[in-house]
Parts: C-alpha cells; sequence; structure tokens
C-alpha cells in the first residue's frame, strides 16, 4: 500500500546524499493527505426547506441531496461522511408542528434513503428531540430499521435540553441506555441554547460525564463541534465546557472512554491567534486519537468539506497531529 509520509521520509533521506539536491522546505510544502471521513454532514428534505421557510436570496437554506454532498466530497478527496438527520427540527419547542412524530419518522426515512444511494460512501444517523414523547418509540424504530441502525443524533439546543433541569437528565439517562443497548452511537450537539440563554459551563460539563456517560459503555459518545456550535470558537461558555471535558480525558477519568469530538466548523478562515490556540490546546488535551474531523452542511453560507479542511489546517498544530486527526475514522463508520 502506498503511504506518503513514509514515501517523502525515503525521498528527504536519498536527496539529502545528493549535491545541490532540493531543499527540504520544498518537501514539507508538499500537500497533505485528505481526511478519510466526514463525521459532521447534513442532508436538507424539501419538508424541512418548507419548515424552515427560509427567506429568498443566493444564502438561503436550500434542498441539499445526497447526490451533491458526494461532489463536494469527490472535490475534497474524502472518501465517507456521516450524515446526521436533522429530524430534530420538527421537534423545537415553541414550533407548532402537525403529525410532529409523522413527520419526524419521514425525514429520518428520506435521510437513510438519500445514504443508501451511496452505500458505502454515506452512512445516516437518526435524529430526534430527546425530551418528546415519541423519542424512545423513535430510537427504537431507528435501530431496527437497516439505514439508521448505526447511531442517533441529538441537538441539544435546538431541543433546549438543560443538563441542570433533573427531569432532562432523567430522560437523558433513558436515551442513553437505550442507545447502548441498542449498539446505537451518539453524536451530541451539546451546547445549550444561545437564543434563551440557557446555562452552560463546568456544571452542564461535569453533569454530562457524571451521569450520562457511565451509562454509554459499548458506544461511542461524539461531542460536536468541540462543545460549541460554530462557525468560530468565539464562545466562553463552550470553551468552558470543553476545558472540563478535555481535562478529564487528559487524566483519563473513566468516564472518558468512550468520548470522542468532532471538530465541525470551528475553526474559519479568519480566526482569531487566542481562539485558535486554545481550540489546539484543547485538541492536544483530549488527545489526537479521540479527534474527528467534520465540516458540518456544505450548505449557502458554509464552507465546504475542502474548505473547512483548509481552514482547519490552519489551527497551530503539527503536521503529524494534522496526519493522525484526518486518519481517524469513528467504529460507527467503519461497520
Amino acid at each position: 500500500m502506498f503511504r506518503p509520509l513514509a514515501s517523502l521520509r525515503v525521498a528527504a533521506t536519498l536527496l539529502s546524499l545528493v549535491p545541490f539536491a532540493i531543499p527540504a522546505s520544498c518537501l514539507a510544502a508538499q500537500p497533505r493527505p485528505a481526511p478519510a471521513a466526514d463525521h459532521h454532514q447534513h442532508l436538507f428534505s424539501p419538508g424541512i426547506i418548507a419548515l424552515l421557510a427560509p427567506a429568498p436570496g443566493p444564502d438561503a437554506l436550500r434542498e441539499l441531496p445526497a447526490g451533491e454532498l458526494v461532489g463536494y466530497l469527490d472535490a475534497a478527496g474524502i472518501r465517507r461522511a456521516a450524515v446526521l438527520s436533522v429530524a430534530y427540527m420538527y421537534g423545537k419547542p415553541g414550533r407548532a408542528v402537525e403529525d410532529e412524530y409523522a413527520k419526524v419518522k419521514a425525514e429520518n426515512d428520506w435521510t437513510a434513503a438519500q445514504a443508501a444511494h451511496y452505500p458505502d460512501r454515506l452512512r445516516a444517523l437518526c435524529g430526534f428531540n430527546p425530551l418528546k414523547d415519541y423519542a424512545l418509540a423513535e430510537l427504537a424504530r431507528c435501530a431496527a430499521h437497516p439505514g439508521l441502525r448505526h447511531g442517533i443524533k441529538m441537538h441539544f439546543g435546538n431541543s433546549d435540553v438543560q443538563l441542570d433541569n433533573p427531569a432532562h437528565l432523567a430522560r437523558l439517562k433513558e436515551v442513553f441506555r437505550a442507545a447502548n443497548k441498542h449498539r446505537m452511537a451518539i453524536v451530541v450537539h451539546m451546547r445549550a441554547s444561545i437564543s434563551l440563554k440557557r446555562p452552560y459551563g463546568q456544571a452542564q460539563a461535569r453533569a454530562f460525564l457524571d451521569h450520562l456517560m457511565p451509562l454509554a459503555t459499548d458506544i461511542v459518545v461524539q461531542v460536536a463541534h468541540l462543545a460549541g456550535t460554530g462557525p468560530g470558537y468565539d464562545d466562553p461558555p463552550a470553551n468552558e465546557v470543553m476545558r472540563v471535558l478535555a481535562e478529564a480525558a487528559a487524566r483519563k477519568d473513566p468516564n472518558t472512554r468512550q468520548l470522542w469530538f468532532d471538530v465541525a466548523s470551528i475553526a474559519t478562515p479568519g480566526i482569531a491567534p487566542a481562539h485558535a490556540r486554545e481550540m489546539a490546546d484543547r485538541i492536544r488535551k483530549v488527545g489526537v486519537d479521540r479527534i474527528l474531523y467534520g465540516s458540518d452542511a456544505a450548505s449557502p453560507g458554509n464552507m465546504t468539506p475542502g474548505e473547512a479542511w483548509a481552514a482547519f489546517r490552519a489551527l497551530p498544530l503539527t503536521g503529524e497531529e494534522f496526519d493522525r486527526i484526518g486518519r481517524n475514522v469513528a467504529p460507527y463508520l467503519r461497520r
């Protein structure tokens, strides 16, 4: 098997023996490999577009089918992607949706059908608001669905999940137990609602670690956006949550054994140097083996997978660290 890094090392050794050889700096400037997988993508169905009713314009959210996503992946040299269903949007508190659960099921099934067009490239994960009465029923239905059985996606901000609310925590425990029972990975947008100014900091991070992670003994739990929301990392509460989680991982807290993190949309071309350093510090504390590349939806106004990888590569990490992160593939994408 061809190994680009090994080949570059051999070339560098040979060239060092030749007078007037190409400078080593030219070798270092060679492009690095693309990531093996994008662990954070979304597709948007006609139903979701109708629900959100975006204002017309060049940056308006529009339907995004699987074929277009695969085109973006091809352009970036990325082989695989996790497609996280946005069915949880139907369950947003304060949003009146007729036949809500039927629409949640339809959105999850649409996402699975889109991914099924590219079974070797895309893998769909089931989405829902974990606080809804139908949450456990939908989890069980997805567990029995060949195209959705690999995992679930929860969005704490969109669903107004509050980790300091005992009733919310009790329901989340049921969801985590059920996901673990069915061996379904969990991808969680952990950031509490910004618009509603929900508390988000050390207490919420500890609640997540101490009450929920012990229930995920056999499955991956992937915290999206390094515990933030993106784009960018100018979010002090998220940085504080990520500090707690990263320090727990660094001291090998048993509750972090199954914990992974994706970096979707946190690095942007204009990121402030201080934020870039903070992200690099959090990544190193966690350990690069637990960091997953992701880019978020390739919708208007967002970066494509290739653009997001280029922005991420501008962080103050080493080439070796970038290569290791790029090679990481979560277990739910390998099966």
